[in-house]
């Protein structure tokens, strides 16, 4: 190689690992976000779950590597730039790439700490920090999951111990045709800030940062393992947290304890709450979720008070200036103290008169939908109603007969009306056609309903029938089948049957052309040495055997069958019919049997017996020459063909047919042939033998 050719091979090379590995940093860097340009939520999250610090200095970290690869790559391709020699360019090379891996490879803590952090936040749920939000908070096993499970459809675990919930949890519900977004937070214990674990934080941290209405779950029954005491000095700890919030103290699990019979002064320490806030926002209401008891009520309650909370804000915001200018309201007054009615002309008012009993139908016109006209519907051919009276009677012409044509075009069109065929029924009293069936008759299901002589009733319409096929049968008999045809149509017809039947043969046969066709003395028969075939002699034989059955004729016969008539032995024949020769002696004596041979051996010395193998050798070449004696070689003007291009085509061809002919492989067919073993010929090779490796 020319060593220009190989210091651009080195550049290149070094340059693509640069390119590589800055992308793939690049990339790293650009995906994972800037706690500076994300929602304050987010990023105070991000703090509570990943530590700010370290999540930045690992991104840091990241970058510096970054700069670092950039830094070598350019040295070293300046460097091999002007290399004096293979062997230096070389050796660069692989300073180069070395160097890059070992700054990668001392960012293998920064880099497991990324992925752990990807990892987790995959599992971060989808939270819109500026939709509307219900945020449920208190201690620990108060009621908060089984709440959200009502009201939601999501299906937060639900446990009788405390801290089931670790992370936050989202839900969506409907009220007011609108999404709302149910934010369930993990369990927070009455301590200092600074004592509070990174589960208890998630909820501080969706509390300082959402605008919500925040749902403070109070258990009553003090079931949860904390006494109202507790919850209310709880309350009081966090309440800077709900400033410019709507908030709800719910009174959960009343069903345990009623509301109305609970302790006084505890009663008296939960009502103080809504006191002690700031706003005057608070409202207090009681629930129970296993008898859903003022489920509903919270849930709706705490939508209206969030949904007039954003109107309020909007309201009082800057930019309602700009729309209100933009707005006028006129209020209409009286002009004057005279009375205008609603006026209804002479001609409309007559119409009305007239069309009075009769329906609005949108009759078709060409085939397309009219307009809505006023028809009078008739009831020919429906059951009478005690609403029928005389007005369908009266007709323009009373001798003409309505079709059922007319009814149809009346009554709305096709697809529209349809006749009542109870009408044509023909029963005893005409007054039953259009009763209704009955379902039940006499304690029994009408459907059900059986005749008992129904027997004896199918066996007499049996013999009818059969009666009257053997009187056709009888009046057909030395009689000619009628035909309107003459003969020459008759002879047309029956072509004309023959040319259908053949065509239906030829359709057949053609449908066949793409399958490899298997000739029958093959088919059954193993392909290889793993699929012994379904005509397997063992297989046969013991199967056979199983029913009891010998099976050694039908195994001979199959073998002489498979066999067939082979060459060798046209070839002893006509050897038989020949006059012993000096070679055939030899060849005689070279085919004896292995007794004679073991008998003979002793006396021979060893030049008779090299003769003696030289003479079977000869006979084996023999036999293989007279077998090769038909397929020799022959010019293409004595196979009737013009040249050896003709020739070529024509074997071609030939392979082909027996392709589909056997079942061989053909060029649609997977074929997976031995390939060179790639590791034993690729690669730099020393001088001299390399026949192993």
């Amino acid at each position: 190689m020319p060593i220009s050719s190989f210091y651009l091979v080195s550049m290149r090379k070094i340059k693509f690992t640069q390119q590589t590995i800055q992308e793939r940093l690049g990339n790293m860097l650009t995906d994972f976000p800037r706690l500076n340009d994300i929602h304050p939520f987010y990023a105070d999250l991000c703090n509570t779950l990943y530590d700010r610090d370290h999540y930045k200095l690992a991104l840091g970290q990241i970058n510096t590597a970054r700069s670092l690869v950039d830094s070598i790559a350019r040295d070293m391709i300046r460097m091999v730039k002007y290399g004096d020699s293979l062997y230096r360019c070389k050796c660069l090379k692989r300073a180069a790439l070395g160097r890059m891996c070992t700054v990668l490879k001392r960012q293998k803590a920064a880099l497991a700490y990324l992925e752990e952090v990807r990892k987790h936040m995959s599992r971060l749920p989808a939270l819109d920090p500026n939709t509307r939000t219900l945020l449920m908070c208190g201690l620990p096993n108060v009621g908060k999951s089984s709440f959200m499970n009502k009201i939601t459809r999501a299906n937060v675990d639900v446990q009788p111990y405390a801290f089931t919930t670790k992370s936050l949890y989202v839900g969506h519900t409907d009220y007011r045709y609108l999404r709302w977004q149910v934010i369930d937070t993990p369990g927070i214990l009455d301590h200092p800030l600074e004592e509070r674990n990174t589960i208890e934080m998630q909820a501080i941290t969706a509390l300082a940062h959402l605008t919500c209405t925040v749902l403070y779950f109070v258990d009553i029954s003090e079931q949860c393992g904390y006494t109202v005491e507790a919850q209310c000095s709880l309350f009081k700890s966090i309440k800077p947290l709900f400033a410019n919030k709507q908030l709800i103290v719910v009174v959960n699990k009343v069903d345990q304890q009623p509301w109305e019979t609970l302790d006084a002064d505890k009663k008296a320490m939960v009502q103080a709450l809504s006191d002690e806030c700031p706003n005057n926002n608070t409202t207090i209401m009681t629930m129970s979720n296993i008898t859903e008891h003022g489920v509903s009520e919270v849930k709706n309650k705490a939508c209206d008070l969030l949904l007039a909370a954003r109107v309020d804000s909007r309201v009082s915001g800057k930019k309602i200036e700009g729309v209100m200018n933009r707005l006028q309201v006129f209020h209409p007054v009286r002009r004057d103290g005279v009375g205008r009615d609603a006026f209804i002309p002479e001609s409309v008012q007559k119409e009305r008169d007239d069309a009075s009993g009769m329906e609005p139908v949108v009759l078709p016109l060409n085939g397309k939908v009219g307009k809505e006209r006023l028809v009078q519907r008739t009831r020919t051919g429906y059951a009478p109603t005690k609403h029928d009276g005389d007005a369908d009677a009266v007709m323009e012409d009373g001798n003409k007969k309505k079709t059922a044509r007319d009814l149809m075009w009346e009554n709305g069109g096709p697809g529209v009306w349809a006749p009542d065929y109870r009408e044509q029924y023909d029963l005893k009293d005409e007054a039953w056609r259009f009763d209704a069936i009955p379902q039940i008759l006499d304690g029994k299901n009408i459907a059900d309903y059986v005749d008992p002589e129904i027997e004896a009733k199918l066996l007499a319409l049996e013999k009818e029938e059969d009666q009257l096929v053997a009187e056709l049968e009888a009046a057909a008999m030395g009689e000619e089948s009628e035909s309107d045809l003459d003969e020459e149509e008759e002879a047309a017809v029956h072509a004309i049957r023959e040319r259908k039947i053949i065509t239906r043969q030829s359709s057949r046969t053609n449908q066949t052309i793409n399958k490899p066709v298997v000739p029958r003395s093959v088919r059954g028969r193993g392909k290889d040495k793993h699929d012994r075939g379904a005509l397997n002699a063992d297989d046969i034989k013991k199967k056979m055997d199983g029913y009891g059955v010998d099976t050694s004729l039908m195994l001979e016969r199959g073998r002489e069958t498979e066999r067939g008539r082979k060459r060798e032995r046209s070839i002893s024949v006509r050897r038989m019919t020949k006059t012993p020769t000096d070679g055939d002696e030899l060849m005689s004596t070279a085919t004896t049997t292995n007794d004679d041979m073991a008998v003979d051996n002793a006396s021979m010395s060893n030049t008779q017996l090299k003769r003696v193998k030289k003479a079977r050798k000869d006979s084996i070449k023999r036999e293989s020459s007279l077998a090769r004696s038909h397929s020799r070689i022959r010019e293409p003007s004595e196979m009737g063909l013009k040249d050896e291009a003709a020739a070529r085509i024509a074997k071609k061809l030939d392979k082909a047919g027996r392709t589909n002919w056997e079942g061989l492989s053909g060029e649609g067919d997977q074929r997976k042939s031995v390939h060179l073993v790639k590791w034993m010929n690729t690669g730099k090779k020393r001088n001299g033998t390399h026949y192993q490796r």
